[in-house]
């Protein structure tokens, strides 16, 4: 097993990352968790999927355990989801001193993290991340959410797990195309910190990729952990985790979060970002070349999608980075350096 402690004095708290991990669930929680009561809050594909097998762990471990199911898709991240796990979590009886467990992707994670941090001002809750991109990236560093009509992310607030736990083993049962889309986020933790890291993978065998899943998961979390301690509230160097996430959140929203998953979004965006810094002369030449080719080789797209580009811009001048009228954009001068820069983007 490999552990990463994330140090953030009072917040800290640990990352297990461990094949085959949640065989074991109820010896883990037990590290952080004294109590009785669990609710576990996943999503319907993952409900199917896990639910039984997870109660019957936690049950002989000695938990009482209700389990609220959500259904799956950015959709969910919503005041109405958010409203209905408020109830299910007041008619189980759920106090303070009991804990929640998010089982699932980004969207669960988001959703759970951010009813833990507000149902009776504030409960315990633990990070099980299923998907690659919950395990390499969401599930780290305390960012909990729902989205607006507006745009995405708009409400929430920065709530740290008292543990995560990744089991790598259950990315066997996920679609490729929820690999390509947390292969995009790995891709960008190379394009911002770790030249070595892209060589690595644009070298890597893609039908070996599932031998290298734990190695890659500690590698990610490892460059997370760097930026969340150094920034934990996202005002300055972690901001550089959003790399490509400008451009990809506004693709997401102008297509309504239903044509263009989140890694997807991110893919297109890390290349187009690139693409107008090299363009400016801030990025070494050839950059935004690398970058497609390594997303080529992951199967993600890169080209900007036919929109109205006067709608894409008022998109983006809506992220909820603009401030005092100007917009923190990534760029990377290089591969592996990153840097925050501000632009003016308000008349």
């Amino acid at each position: 097993m490999k552990t990463i402690n994330i140090d953030l004095k009072e917040n800290s708290y640990d990352i297990l990352i461990e094949n085959g991990l949640l065989e074991n669930i109820g010896d883990k929680i037990r590290l952080v968790y004294e109590g009785e009561k669990i609710a576990v809050i996943t999503d319907n594909n993952l409900h199917k999927l896990y639910s039984n097998n997870l109660y019957t762990r936690l049950t002989k471990a000695g938990f009482k355990v209700s389990i609220i199911v959500i259904e799956s898709g950015e959709a969910s991240k919503s005041i109405n989801t958010l409203e209905y796990i408020y109830n299910k979590l007041a008619c189980e009886g759920i106090t303070r001193t009991d804990l929640i467990l998010a089982f699932g992707g980004g969207v669960v994670g988001d959703v759970a993290g951010f009813a833990a941090s507000s149902y009776l001002r504030g409960i315990s809750y633990i990070q099980i991340p299923t998907s690659l991109l919950a395990q390499v990236d969401s599930s780290i560093g305390g960012k909990t959410a729902i989205n607006l009509s507006y745009g995405k992310n708009l409400v929430g607030c920065f709530y740290q797990p008292k543990l995560v736990l990744i089991d790598t083993n259950v990315l066997s049962t996920l679609e490729e195309d929820y690999i390509r889309d947390g292969m995009s986020e790995v891709i960008k933790y190379a394009c911002i910190d770790d030249k070595d890291f892209f060589e690595f993978l644009k070298n890597l065998d893609i039908s070996s990729l599932p031998s290298h899943y734990e190695d890659i998961v500690y590698k990610c979390c490892n460059i997370k952990k760097k930026y969340v301690e150094a920034d934990e509230r996202d005002t300055g160097i972690r901001m550089k985790l959003n790399f490509g996430h400008t451009i990809g959140h506004a693709i997401e929203k102008y297509f309504n979060y239903e044509s263009y998953s989140h890694g997807q979004a991110v893919a297109i965006g890390m290349y187009n970002i690139c693409l107008e810094s090299e363009e400016s002369g801030y990025t070494e030449h050839g950059t935004s070349d690398r970058i497609s080719e390594i997303l080529i080789k992951y199967g993600l797209k890169y080209k900007l999608p036919s929109m109205d580009m006067d709608k894409f811009g008022k998109i983006i001048k809506s992220d909820k980075k603009n401030m005092f009228s100007k917009l923190n954009l990534i760029y990377i001068k290089r591969i592996g350096e990153a840097s925050i820069v501000n632009k003016y983007i308000l008349e």
